[in-house]
This record gives structure tokens, C-alpha cells and sequence, in this order.
């Protein structure tokens, strides 16, 4: 009786275990299945087709941006996606095991909702780069485990709490570029070591907890004390009241030295114009043309010293070694090329207001205002290495190419000392100009349409300089040498200046374009070109300049960087954030970013025509025009096969 007692109790307690495992699997699916539902609410309501979840699937943990741990959802990772509007209610706060949140650079706005407090073992929150107003919502300082809270560069206003001091565990706190007002209060948190809260609208004194923090953490503001100036005016030791105070004579006698070494200097400076006066006129009696107004106007690419071509120096020392030979010659013309205007000739190019454009790999290029008010493009070219019998037949055959997406040679002049191309004025500048210039807030941002117009006009170039024959090449793409006129068209430049230089014609500012296999400059072909034209694209579509593309080497080296993410399913974070933020078209910049690697393949054998690739880009663009703007979840799954394809594809 008591053995039938006992194996009664032990069968009970083994069905209690059981039905608590059940239970627990079936919690945890249904958990499952409910994060699954609140992340299509979040996309609906804020991600639209930016991202490329594969709707099919049945667990949220293959979808990009999603990490799980045991079939939970541990890490939403969504930076750079494009997301706009307002986080509603029952999405992200459903998520309550989340360690790691990052919705960083979109354009996300309005408050955040309360219901984010329920996630109470949140670690990281990334939130900087977007539109999120109101306070600072109480809910934070309810998150005990905060080890990083970045919300910068949004547009948060009021005051910073005290109650920041509740985040014991609060390692990073970066809250600069809002809008917060009044003074810092006494934060004391032991284990903070990265902190900024420089332009805001803060006054007061940095307090003392935090007077270690470097000063530009407190920049923009009107602060005092700690890294900064002190707050009661001390200087070295010293301060401004008191015993220190100038005597009237002593201010009397400093006043009086102020003025008479102004007088001085005004002196010194009417003698120097006076001298200034006379040597110009001196030089116009010799009849020697001179630059004026010189300035510097970099576009695309940087000017660097050390060629004996500066600023000053440059246009006016080529008018004069032109000049000089012209004499000496008995010739001072320009060769004008087919039906190009003949308006002026060299004398009056060599006595235009001329301004620096840029120094590229075949010489500097000047803007030339001629006095009768056409503008021109001059390029000087260096390192010319051909006799002038082989270079006049090479110019000419560069001055024959006639496109609407090429910038076409007008004249050209030659002489031993100096080699000048005379082409159209591109007002716009330079792509690399465009992409890599000002990032301010006044920056216009790039959009599809823009980049993709672009990217055809530049492809349709190439492609009618490549249908000259098996041997014509452009021989040094890159962004700097695709103008734009004032309607963003392309012209592609600088085509045919390859086999007139050196062997090896500054290797570094074309290495992030130059196709692995070409080893002389001079001698490029047409699937190196094509090689280029995939890096640009990839240029185009991620914002990123090509390392040693510009002087100062901020670059990456962009195939090899797209593909690394590409293999990783993370295809949405290789392009450009402007793209993302403005446009829905994510079909299109998929296709477009798989021809790109196509081209940029290791082997040339494995790269397409450019006549191919101008037709996929046409096919693109088309496409485009007649793009639908509103969402359609149809379109997401054929977008994730193309992904899947990339990664595959990828050399």
C-alpha cells in the first residue's frame, strides 16, 4: 500500500515536470510569434520597403538587423535604414528581452513611446541621428542595466534630470546636438567615462564630478568651470579684481602704443601697394600677361604644393613661358578643333581672370574668365613625354570625339614649355565634389534620380569613346572626372590624356579605381575601364570615396569592403544614407549595386562590355520613372532573392 502511495506521488511529479516544459516551449513560441507580429507593425508603420525582411519566413531570427539567443530576441539592430515618422505603441516595447537597441541615423521623430520602460534589461541604446523631441521621457531612468545611451543629433529640449544618476551602470552618455537648456546637474556616476553635451543651450558650471571630461564635450555652449575658462575669471592665477586692477596711466600708455603702431602698420602697408602699383605696371609695358583675381576653388580633388604650380605662380607663369615661346616661334595661336568657336586666341586666354580648379593626374586645371565674358576651362598638362609630332596626332584624335557626354576639346596649344587644352566650362564641378564636399546641414542630398542620371550619362561616355575601337580607352575613370553641367548632366573628361604622359603618372590618385591588373598607366584597357566605372558605381551608390582618392587618404577600399558586407546579409547597410532616407527604391539601387561588383570583378574576362552595361543602367533608369511610391509588401521578397544573389555572385 505505501509502494502504490509512493509511485502515485513520483508519476505526479514527473507529469507536473513535463507540463511545465510543455508549457514553457509553447510560451516560448507564442513569444516568438508575438516579437514576430511587432516587428511587421514597427516596419509597417515606419520602415516601409527599407527593410528587406522576408515576410515568409516564420521566425523573425533570419531576418538582417534581428539577433536572437534561444529563440529570443536579444539585439535590434536597424541603423542607416531609412525608418522616418513616429515608433508606435506595442512594437519595440513588445520586445522585452532586448539587450541592444540601435534605430541610429534615420529619420525617426516625435517622443518615444512609454512603453519602451518595459524593457527593463536594455543595455544599449543607440538613438542618435534623428528627429526624436520632447524631454528626455522619464522611462529612461528606469532602465537600471544602461550601460551606453546615445541620443545625439536629435532634437530633445528641456532640461537634463538629475535622475541620470539612477543609471549606476551608465558607461557612455553622449546627448550633444539638442536642444537641452539650463545648467548640468551634479551627475556622479562612477563608472562614466565617455560624455558630451557640447551644442546645446546650456549655461552654468560644468560640475565637478565631470570636470575630467575633455572641454570639447562641453563646446557650443555657455559654460565655465572644469576643462574650461573658470567661472570667476581666473587666468594663470590670477584674476580680474582686486589688487590687479591697471592704473589710468597705465591704460592711458597702452592706448597711445595701440595707435601709433596701427599708424605703422598702415604705413608700411600704403608703401608696399605703392611698390605692388609699380612693378604691374612695369610688366604690362613689356607686354607680359598676368593673372587676376586668382583664387583657390578645389573641385573633386585637393591642390598640393610641391610641383612649382601655386596658386600665384601657376596661370601667370604659364602666360608667360606661353608668351615668351610664341615670340620666339613666330607663332602664338591656338588649334582650334571641327566648328568650335574661334572667338578668341591666346593672347586673350593668357590675359583672363583664371581661378584654380584642381590638380588631377595630367596637370591643374583653371577656370579662365576672358575679357569678353565667355568662360573656358584650361588644363595645363605636366609630365608630357611624347615628341610634338606623336602629340598632335594623339590631341586631335581626343579633339574628333564628339558626345553630349563628353566634354569636348575646343583647342589646344603646344610648345615646348607648355602644353594647354582648351575645353567647356563645367559649372557644377566635379562628382567628387558633389559626393565628398559639404556635409553640412545646408547640403542638398543626392537622390535616386540624381546619382542613377548621373551614372547613365557618365556610362553612355565611356561607352561612345569605346566604340572608336578595340584599342580606345579612357584610361583614368574616377569621380573627379565625370562634370556635372547646371541640370546635373555628366560629361566625362580627361579621356584620351593617358598615352601622352609618363609611365606612371601620380600612381596613388587613381589606385582605388585602377583595375588589378594594369600595371602602366599608359597602357589601359577597355575591361580596366570598365573595372573604374564599377568602382564609381559603388562610389555613387555608398557615398564612400575609393582609398587614395583623395589626398588626404580617407577612403576604403570599396570592392572589397561592399562584398565583405554583401556576404554578411547586410546588403541595406552599403548604401549611401541619403539614399535610404529619401527614396524607395530599393529594387532598383539592388540591381544597380550587382552590376557595380560585376564590373569591379577580379578578372577581366568575368567584367561586362560597357555597351552591356549602359543598357542594364538604361533598363534601370526606365524603370524607375515608372516607380510605384507606395508601399507594396510583393516586391520585398523578390528584392531578399536579389540580396541572396549578390552575396553569391560576389568575386
Amino acid at each position: 500500500m505505501v509502494f502504490i502511495k509512493t509511485s502515485q506521488s513520483k508519476m505526479k511529479t514527473h507529469l507536473i515536470f513535463f507540463t511545465t516544459i510543455l508549457f514553457s516551449l509553447l510560451a516560448g513560441k507564442s513569444d516568438l510569434a508575438a516579437d514576430r507580429a511587432a516587428l511587421l507593425a514597427l516596419r509597417a508603420a515606419v520602415g516601409g520597403r527599407s527593410l528587406l525582411w522576408n515576410t515568409s519566413a516564420t521566425t523573425p531570427c533570419s531576418w538582417p538587423g534581428v539577433t536572437c539567443q534561444s529563440d529570443i530576441i536579444t539585439e535590434l539592430r536597424l541603423p542607416g535604414m531609412g525608418l522616418s515618422g513616429q515608433i508606435p505603441p506595442h512594437t519595440i516595447g513588445n520586445l522585452t528581452r532586448l539587450h541592444t537597441l540601435s534605430l541610429r541615423f534615420n529619420a525617426l521623430s516625435g517622443p518615444l513611446p512609454n512603453d519602451l520602460a518595459s524593457i527593463s534589461g536594455l543595455r544599449n541604446l543607440y538613438l542618435q541621428g534623428n528627429f526624436f523631441s520632447g524631454p528626455i521621457p522619464d522611462f529612461i531612468f528606469s532602465l537600471h542595466d544602461l550601460v551606453r545611451l546615445n541620443l545625439a543629433s536629435n532634437n530633445f529640449s528641456g532640461e537634463i534630470s538629475t535622475s541620470f544618476n539612477n543609471l549606476t551602470r551608465l558607461a557612455t552618455l553622449y546627448l550633444e546636438n539638442n536642444h537641452f537648456t539650463g545648467s548640468i546637474p551634479d551627475l556622479n556616476i562612477p563608472p562614466l567615462q565617455q560624455f558630451n553635451v557640447s551644442f546645446n543651450q546650456l549655461t552654468g558650471s560644468v560640475p565637478s564630478p565631470l570636470a575630467g571630461m575633455p572641454s570639447n564635450a562641453f563646446a557650443g555652449n555657455s559654460l565655465c568651470g572644469g576643462p574650461l575658462v573658470s567661472c570667476n575669471g581666473t587666468i594663470n592665477g590670477t584674476t580680474n579684481g582686486g589688487d590687479n586692477k591697471l592704473s589710468g596711466g597705465a591704460i592711458a600708455g597702452i592706448i597711445v602704443g595701440v595707435v601709433v603702431g596701427v599708424l605703422f602698420i598702415l604705413l608700411i602697408l600704403l608703401c608696399l601697394c605703392r611698390k605692388k602699383s609699380g612693378t604691374s605696371k612695369k610688366a604690362d609695358s613689356k607686354d607680359i600677361a598676368t593673372t587676376k583675381n586668382v583664387e583657390v576653388e578645389i573641385r573633386g580633388e585637393k591642390s598640393s604644393g610641391g610641383d612649382g604650380d601655386s596658386m600665384s605662380s601657376g596661370f601667370s607663369s604659364m602666360a608667360a613661358a606661353a608668351t615668351k615661346k610664341g615670340s620666339a616661334s613666330g607663332t602664338k595661336k591656338l588649334v582650334f578643333f571641327g566648328n568650335s568657336e574661334r572667338g578668341f586666341d591666346l593672347e586673350d586666354l593668357l590675359r583672363a581672370s583664371a581661378e584654380v580648379l584642381g590638380k588631377g593626374t595630367f596637370g591643374t586645371a583653371y577656370k579662365a574668365v576672358l575679357e569678353m565674358g565667355t568662360v573656358v576651362a584650361v588644363k595645363r598638362l605636366k609630365d608630357v613625354s611624347v615628341p610634338e609630332k606623336e602629340f598632335r596626332e594623339k590631341i586631335e584624335a581626343v579633339g574628333g570625339m564628339n558626345h553630349e557626354n563628353l566634354v569636348l576639346l575646343r583647342a589646344y596649344y603646344y610648345s615646348r614649355d607648355e602644353k594647354l587644352l582648351v575645353h567647356d566650362y563645367m559649372p557644377m564641378g566635379s562628382l567628387s565634389a558633389l559626393l565628398h564636399g559639404n556635409k553640412g546641414s545646408g547640403r542638398t542630398p543626392l537622390n535616386w534620380e540624381t546619382r542613377s542620371a548621373i551614372a547613365l550619362g557618365a556610362a553612355r561616355g565611356i561607352t561612345y569613346l569605346h566604340s572608336k575601337g578595340p584599342t580606345v580607352s579612357h584610361g583614368n575613370i574616377k569621380s573627379s572626372n565625370i562634370l556635372l553641367t547646371n541640370s546635373y548632366e555628366a560629361r566625362v573628361s580627361d579621356f584620351g590624356l593617358a598615352h601622352l604622359v609618363g609611365p606612371t603618372p601620380s600612381p596613388n590618385r587613381i589606385a582605388g579605381y585602377r583595375a588589378p591588373e594594369v600595371t602602366d598607366a599608359r597602357k589601359v584597357s577597355q575591361k580596366a575601364d570598365v573595372y573604374s566605372f564599377g568602382v564609381l558605381l559603388l562610389e555613387l551608390l555608398t557615398g564612400k570615396a575609393p582609398t587614395h582618392a583623395l589626398l588626404n587618404e580617407e577612403g576604403v577600399d570599396l570592392p572589397r569592403w561592399v562584398q565583405s558586407v554583401v556576404r554578411e546579409e547586410w546588403t541595406v547597410e552599403v548604401f549611401d544614407l541619403e539614399l535610404l532616407r529619401y527614396q524607395s527604391v530599393e529594387e532598383e539601387m539592388v540591381q544597380l549595386l550587382q552590376l557595380a561588383i560585376h564590373c569591379a570583378a577580379q578578372y577581366p574576362d568575368k567584367r561586362p562590355s560597357m555597351a552591356e552595361v549602359t543598357s542594364q543602367i538604361e533598363e534601370l533608369c526606365h524603370s524607375s520613372l515608372g516607380h510605384d511610391q507606395t508601399p507594396d509588401s510583393g516586391r520585398d521578397n523578390d528584392a531578399e532573392q536579389q540580396i541572396q544573389s549578390i552575396g553569391s555572385d560576389a568575386p
